[in-house]
């Protein structure tokens, strides 16, 4: 068992009947909810759409002290 599963189970026992029933309810949407698959590739995406702004001798100086 994981730390993380013995912190919550250790959480969760201590807690109130209702709010028990509320972390479960929660728990059981996030379990169903659906992924959101490919929401990390449009990283990439973004950067070249936004290349041409980015990649210019006026940003360079711009960001040059950070």
């Amino acid at each position: 068992m994981s730390t993380m599963t013995e912190a919550l189970i250790q959480e969760i026992q201590t807690a109130p009947e209702n709010v028990q029933r509320e972390v479960f309810d929660f728990l059981v949407f996030l379990k169903e909810r659906p992924q959101r698959e490919g929401a990390e590739s449009l990283l990439p995406l973004a950067q070249a759409a936004w290349a041409s702004d980015w990649n210019t001798p006026e940003e360079d100086e711009a960001w040059r002290d950070l």
